[in-house]
């Protein structure tokens, strides 16, 4: 029987040149270890065995989304071949990491996401399932859309097209439909629903552009756009299109202000009005 070791060494998925993020994330590692012994099995498996981010990654997501259906070891090699056939699946989730280290209050590393998030988990589990729906390998990637569901709680579908940047802060109860779009640098809170008005086909849930924030709740429905730099606040039902760069709240969502920042999706800053806008 091959040791736990061996078997970790034995994936082989490049990751080429320097990369100061993998360096970081084993250093992370090691400090944990450093900090309390009972963890050095588990950073091991998880980080320390591997020799690449990419090697890293593909395991973890293995290990929370196998099943008696598909294994972990039958995982992996799924993965690997996503990996290796599109490296930018790869760079998108080292800048995913880097988001939430930096948007992330609590937060100050990549180590804690990068084993414990679901929103962060749940993002690559569906970039692997996009790559493979997109490869003619459409059953393969609903098993994985629904182990996602099942283990994570959040549910993309397979087609919906996500862009790098992205927090998915928390993720329980996240909704992400079929025709969805959502551009880089977006900051999306739990249980948010992107999705359709009904019983149509095509092109039917929203698109969610660079920078935007997206409470806690929101529920955004139809094939209508939030536009660059925009805020939904929390518990709002939109259903009309919300213009760059404004604030719209309520059930159902209107106008209440601007930003504080141009892309409070990379700011976090969450209040909604400004004094000129109050009614």
């Amino acid at each position: 029987m091959k040791s736990a070791k061996s078997e970790a060494s034995s994936i082989r998925i490049a990751d080429y040149g320097a990369d100061t993020l993998w360096d970081q994330l084993c250093n992370e590692a090691r400090a944990a270890i450093d900090n309390d012994p009972l963890l050095t099995r588990s950073m091991n498996l998880a980080i320390l065995y591997h020799r690449s981010f990419a090697e890293a990654l593909a395991h973890r997501i293995a290990q929370k989304l196998a099943n008696p259906d598909i294994n972990q070891e039958e995982l992996i090699s799924i993965i690997r071949e996503v990996f290796q056939s599109d490296q930018r699946i790869v760079s998108s989730a080292k800048v995913d990491l880097e988001a939430i280290r930096d948007r992330d209050p609590s937060n100050a590393e990549i180590l804690t996401p990068f084993l414990y998030f679901k929103g962060f988990l749940a993002l690559q589990g569906h970039r692997v399932a996009h790559w493979l729906w997109h490869h003619n390998k459409v059953h393969m990637a609903r098993h994985i859309q629904s182990r996602i569901s099942e283990a994570l709680g959040v549910d993309i579908h397979p087609a919906a097209r996500m862009g790098q940047g992205i927090m998915l802060d928390h993720g329980s109860g996240l909704v992400i439909g079929e025709t969805a779009v959502v551009e880089d640098e977006v900051s999306i809170l739990q249980d948010v629903t992107l999705g359709g008005t009904g019983k149509e086909t095509g092109d039917r849930h929203p698109k969610i552009r660079r920078g935007a924030l997206i409470g806690a709740g929101a529920k955004i429905l139809g094939n209508i756009e939030v536009g660059v730099g925009a805020k939904v606040g929390a518990g709002s039902v939109v259903v009309s299109p919300v213009a760059a760069h404004t604030s719209v709240a309520g059930v159902p969502a209107r106008l209440v202000g601007r930003p504080n920042s141009d892309l409070p999706g990379i700011s976090m800053e969450q209040t909604i009005t400004e004094p000129e806008y109050v009614i």
